[in-house]
């Protein structure tokens, strides 16, 4: 039996620690709050962000970073990737020295506009053959109802990819696995901000016609930015590209989608933030994505339009009316 620590007790983390359960680990998750952590381990649930769903008896929580990475194999980052840095800082003192980093996040740095494997190569200080990826079509709540899914684990070091594909094969969950651990990443990161867009079409009142275009070129702009930065196109025809983009653009149990469609019904950024405790993810990452974008000389306009109207300098019916109004040119282009 592997041991795991899952450092972050959100949804998305508390769903995959039933996923390593039920494919035989022993896992404990971090959390900030007491409260939090004292529910997991009474009551088998984490009632704040998976209310209803029992976890496995293998799943415990503390509040003590040391005592949840204490032997641990696998350290499992599932924080919000714009508080990865930080939370690395305090952790890396007691990450244990053989331990793989496997990272859930999906995002880019505000500012360093750097990967999340990136951040833990220069926080933790440990080379990408201990650094792992997990992406793909991962709505927490299926995951946690053991609907069936698939999904990439991606690792520079193809042995550690086995090693990580090994221990989260579930009866429904299904890993594949990759080295392309760039390709991997820029797609979980921009199919954030391509669901805000198609959120905020849906908000509009805007239907399917409008959001296949929308989740066509926004795989399309992935792709460009993803090959730019030295990714396979294939991983961005798979998973960890279409698969996961189709899953955040279609489904109303993805925040990202969510937040867009606020945002299309007239409400502001800050409004939406103030009404939910979940992170969405792209509207964050916009700003990240434009600028690294704009780095490798990358055409990205609907990263561009998603920043704007989360910014508030634009509406988002003047933004689709913008994309309408853009030179034609081939499609390969």
């Amino acid at each position: 039996m592997s041991k795991v620590a899952i450092m972050g007790s959100g949804s998305w983390g508390t769903a995959f620690s039933l996923v390593l359960a039920d494919a035989g680990s022993e896992v404990t998750l971090w959390g900030r709050r007491e409260e939090l952590a004292a529910s997991i381990n009474e009551r088998h649930e984490n009632s704040d962000y998976l209310p209803g769903v029992e976890l496995p008896p293998t799943v415990s929580a503390t509040t003590d970073p040391e005592k949840a990475m204490a032997g641990a194999e696998f350290v499992v980052l599932a924080v919000p990737s714009q508080t990865l840095r930080a939370n690395l800082e305090s952790w890396a003192p007691v990450i244990p020295d053989d331990a793989v980093l496997v990272s859930l996040m999906k995002g880019v740095e505000l500012g360093t506009v750097k990967r999340m494997s990136e951040v833990i190569t220069e926080v933790a200080d440990i080379g990408p053959a201990r650094i792992g990826v997990v992406s793909g079509p991962n709505l927490a709540k299926e995951i946690a109802r053991r609907e069936p899914a698939a999904s990439v684990v991606a690792c520079a070091d193809d042995d550690v990819a086995r090693r990580l594909q090994a221990l989260c094969h579930s009866p429904a969950f299904r890993p594949y696995r990759s080295t392309d651990v760039v390709g991997c990443e820029v797609g979980g990161a921009y199919k954030n901000v391509v669901a805000l867009c198609v959120g905020m079409a849906v908000g509009l009142g805007f239907g399917d016609n409008t959001t296949a275009s929308l989740i066509t070129r926004g795989l399309a702009e992935t792709a460009r930015l993803a090959m730019a930065l030295g990714a396979d196109p294939l991983t961005l025809m798979g998973l960890a590209g279409l698969g996961d983009l189709v899953a955040t653009c279609s489904s109303p149990l993805s925040r990202n989608r969510t937040f867009g469609e606020k945002l299309g019904q007239g409400m502001s950024t800050a409004e939406i933030t103030a009404s939910t405790r979940q992170v969405a993810e792209g509207a964050k990452s916009c700003s990240s994505l434009v600028d690294l974008a704009e780095q490798t000389g990358v055409d990205a306009p609907i990263a561009e339009a998603v920043k704007a109207v989360v910014a508030g300098t634009i509406t988002p019916a003047d933004t689709m009316a913008a994309f309408l109004e853009r030179r034609t040119k081939h499609e390969q282009e």
